[in-house]
């Protein structure tokens, strides 16, 4: 059991996280649940990003409900695991409603993981299905699912340290705001509220270059309030925020830096703030919890596989 208190952190209600891991091959896929749907945004950042169905969470466009975010090593191969996903909801009943087909609305990104174990282990639809399969409001963190084979302080070539899967929570007045963050970075990750590296670069490496492993930082924000698919896609952005709080540097070439966002609308309203206010609110807890969730992605990854 994981002794971090963050390792406990609530999900807002409706939403639970499921991995699948391949120990041996050293990958693995994440998947984040919300079958009643919620309103989803995306902000994509650095130089290699790896996605799928971002452009549908955007601002214009039909969708305005999203039913799973799939998080996922294997590079663009993993990308695969999204059909086990997709089946998954169908079987639930879960999707967009067109007449009387239901299509489910999965987005997701990848992490690069294939030189840290075997290179042809990567996540396929079976273990997409299997994530879902697995998915509770209190998943283990650590070196886990997406984290599995994650690396981070690569910049400059020195040795890598272990990434992970972090989640942690922040309340934003009559809402809950969590992170859930897959940590595979090039820079090196700094501990904001101990004021210390987590996972410090090498003595004396120079700016990122091209590192064998590649590297990204993914992951969703989600959270209970109310929000417009214009303010989730804020939401989103400023988010960004709490990588560039615990990843040093963040948004490189090398990176695909990718954080998604769901609102679900299930929180009770305070009676006193007007949406507007809330939602800054909420872009606040936002990058504070992605901030907490890499750190502890980071430590928890260098102890292995830790139950919530």
């Amino acid at each position: 059991m994981a002794s971090d208190p963050e390792a406990t952190a609530r999900l807002p209600g409706g939403v639970s996280v499921g991995h699948w891991t391949d120990e041996a091959g050293r990958t693995g896929c994440t998947v984040v649940l919300v079958p009643g749907g919620a309103v989803p945004g995306v902000d994509v950042r650095g130089g290699a990003p790896g996605t799928l169905g971002t452009d549908a969470l955007r601002p214009g466009t039909v969708d305005d409900q999203a039913h799973a975010i799939l998080l996922t090593g294997g590079s663009a191969f993993g990308l695969a695991a999204a059909d086990g996903v997709m089946r998954y909801l169908e079987e639930l009943g879960a999707g967009f409603a067109i007449g009387p087909a239901r299509v489910p609305i999965v987005a997701g990104a990848v992490i690069f993981d294939l030189l840290t174990g075997d290179l042809r282990a990567r996540p396929d639809a079976a273990a997409g299905y299997a994530a879902c399969q697995e998915a509770t409001a209190q998943p283990a963190v650590g070196a886990v699912g997406a984290g599995t084979g994650a690396t981070v302080a690569k910049a400059g070539g020195g040795p890598p340290r272990p990434g992970g899967v972090g989640i942690a929570a922040v309340p934003a007045g009559a809402a809950t705001v969590a992170a859930v963050m897959v940590a595979n970075s090039v820079g090196g990750i700094w501990d904001d509220e101990r004021h210390e590296w987590a996972a410090p670069l090498a003595p004396g490496a120079g700016a990122p270059g091209p590192v064998a492993g590649a590297n990204t930082t993914i992951g969703v924000v989600v959270t209970d309030a109310g929000l417009t698919k214009e303010q989730a896609n804020r939401v989103a952005a400023v988010a960004h925020d709490g990588i560039a709080r615990a990843v040093r540097p963040a948004h490189t070439r090398y990176d695909g830096d990718t954080i998604f966002c769901l609102a679900t609308g299930t929180a009770a309203p305070s009676g006193t703030a007007p949406v507007p206010a809330l939602a800054d609110l909420v872009e606040a807890a936002a990058a504070e919890a992605v901030a907490r969730a890499i750190t502890q992605a980071v430590r928890e990854g260098g102890r292995g596989n830790r139950g919530a």
